[in-house]
């Protein structure tokens, strides 16, 4: 429906302010408590400025009237629209007396009316609420097996352990689809409620957007995961063999010629031959291994393959989280060869430094972080120069496979985001809120705008009166959300990831050697987490709240069936066609809808 609100309407659940998304003991952690200590900080001198300069007057009476006079505005409308929808039950009067064949038409029209009302009370009486109470037992039974695997998900060997859904993308996906799973009765139950009461539907118009937002989600991911899971069944040879091909193409034959490329002076760059060979035998020699490994494992691949085309049945997010996680597994060579590359680099690196702190007589002082002079002997100059040569002149060759393994990890990572992203798409895309959005942005209200009309055109529209009193028109006028408020969150998750890979520290990391850690799912998927409670209602709570729901139907239906009760009483005098329990009818319907 149309309403209007001071504040911008909310997509995301609002029950997460103190929380953070970032890994316990992460970089990012630190990043986000300085940045927080920060604000904190910043906050306070502003709170000490206030006390000695006027920036905000208290608001008056009428400006702290103004939510209530929205809340009326908006209980107003929705009166008029309810009355709109119920004027049509009240019923008319007849102007004359029925006929003889009126009457009888009437009459039959009024048993049969009459039977088919006893016959509605029997079926929602005593076969729904049988049929209602299994469907609620399978949810329970449902909530246990998912509170289960839940748990299996986040168990930790230790408190600063990674868990399952920390290290797979296909367990992370499962778990937010059963988080959404053991969420959405509760939020159904939450808007059955807020139909009962008296209170406005714009406070429960968020519950409405996000509920049916996340049910139109799962149900596309299902349907395009129907599409692609029967194309991979019905080709998962050809899948299998072009993912054989892209593998060995990429990720074995072009490592080798770019090794072998990198041991005969690439591009004229004269390199340290016996260091290139050794580094360059080694490295061959594990992607032969590796080019064996996965050979034997090339017969599995078709059955992999189908495995993962029954998974889109599930949602077309499911077999890009597995693919995600193939990825991860089939790349595992490179990984290795970036963490032995670095860490070579790193090494030589930090050698460097200290033989050119020796240089200058200084050291590195570890206990209190600074830079010492000290005096060297000879003999200890002597060798560090000897040292520093070697190492300097040895640089290159280790540089040259460094940038190469950094190259080819970057891809992968780059790879994984973009498999991300469509995860991301997949289980948050505004898809329900951006067609409000398109068909009446006045249901997705972004606060309220006063405009000073012009009194002479408005004067025109109002009867004159002799003396016209000077009078200010002021029109109030809703504000539709912004597609970049829909959006918020996905700015927010391409600014953490633009922080985490393409800031400072990450470059002198690269410089350095030192190892770039990925981005840390819970980082990557806190999109996700934003439609979903902090806290998720427990197995009791869910029976209790389904429960009391049905208990409440229950005493409805028995108030219903007790005015069909009083109504039969009068079955014969309805057999005449007086037509009172039309217009009966009529009025009970009536009431009901208000």
């Amino acid at each position: 429906m149309q309403y209007i609100s001071l504040k911008p309407i909310s997509l995301a659940l609002d029950d997460k302010a103190g929380m953070t998304f970032h890994a316990p003991g992460s970089v990012d952690a630190e990043e986000e408590l300085e940045e927080l200590r920060r604000r904190k900080k910043t906050q306070d001198l502003v709170e000490k400025l206030k006390y000695h300069s006027v920036v905000k007057h208290p608001p008056s009476q009428k400006e702290l009237a103004l939510p209530r006079i929205v809340n009326q505005i908006n209980s107003a409308w929705e009166v008029h629209q309810l009355l709109q929808k119920n004027i049509s039950l009240v019923g008319t009067r007849s102007r004359r007396s029925l006929s003889v064949s009126e009457r009888v038409v009437e009459s039959a029209t009024t048993m049969r009316d009459f039977v088919l009302l006893v016959i509605w009370q029997i079926i929602t009486l005593y076969i729904y609420p049988i049929l209602r109470r299994g469907f609620i037992i399978g949810l329970v039974c449902h909530r246990f097996a998912a509170e289960a695997l839940l748990l299996v998900l986040d168990w930790r060997a230790k408190p600063d352990y990674a868990a399952l859904k920390d290290i797979s993308a296909t367990a992370q996906q499962v778990e937010i689809r059963l988080q959404q799973f053991c969420y959405w009765p509760m939020q159904y139950v939450t808007l059955r409620r807020s139909k009962r009461d008296w209170a406005s539907v714009t406070t429960s118009h968020p519950d409405y957007i996000r509920f049916y937002n996340s049910l139109w989600l799962v149900a596309n991911d299902v349907i395009i995961g129907i599409a692609l899971g029967s194309y991979i069944i019905d080709n998962s040879a050809w899948v299998a063999e072009t993912i054989s091909d892209i593998l060995s193409t990429y990720s074995i034959a072009a490592l080798q010629r770019t090794i072998t490329w990198l041991m005969d002076w690439p591009a004229g760059l004269k390199l340290n031959t016996e260091l290139a060979a050794f580094l360059g035998d080694l490295f061959l020699w594990v992607i032969d291994h590796w080019s064996s490994c996965i050979e034997t494992l090339h017969p599995v691949l078709p059955h992999v393959i189908r495995v993962v085309g029954f998974s889109s049945f599930a949602g077309a997010s499911m077999p890009i989280a597995l693919f995600s996680d193939l990825l991860t597994i089939l790349t595992l060579h490179i990984y290795s060869f970036y963490m032995a590359s670095a860490r070579i680099f790193n090494w030589q690196y930090t050698i460097l430094l200290s033989l050119f702190q020796l240089f200058r007589g200084k050291k590195h002082n570890v206990l209190r972080k600074r830079i010492d002079s000290c005096d060297y002997d000879l003999d200890q100059l002597l060798l560090g120069t000897i040292l520093f040569t070697l190492l300097f002149f040895l640089l290159p060759t280790v540089v040259v496979f460094y940038l190469a393994f950094t190259c080819a990890r970057m891809a992968i990572i780059l790879l994984k985001a973009v498999l991300d992203a469509l995860l991301a798409c997949l289980n948050h895309f505004p898809l329900f809120a951006l067609m409000l959005r398109l068909k009446d942005s006045q249901r997705l209200p972004g606060g309220i705008r006063f405009e000073l009309r012009d009194t002479q055109e408005l004067a025109s529209q109002i009867p004159r009166t002799p003396s016209p009193p000077p009078t200010s028109y002021i029109y109030l006028k809703s504000v539709p959300l912004t597609f970049r408020a829909m959006f918020h969150q996905y700015f927010q998750l391409g600014h953490r990831i633009r922080k985490h890979y393409a800031s400072p520290r990450v470059l002198l990391c690269l410089a350095t050697g030192t190892f770039v850690p990925p981005i840390h799912r819970k980082n990557l998927y806190s999109l996700q987490y934003s439609m979903l409670p902090a806290r998720r209602a427990g197995i009791w709570d869910m029976w209790h709240a389904l429960t009391a729901n049905s208990d409440e139907g229950k005493d409805k239906e028995k108030r219903r069936a007790g005015s069909v009760g009083c109504l039969n009483g009068g079955v014969a005098s309805l057999a005449m066609g007086n037509g009172n329990l039309r217009r009966g009818n009529g009025y009970m319907a009536r009431r009901g809808g208000h």
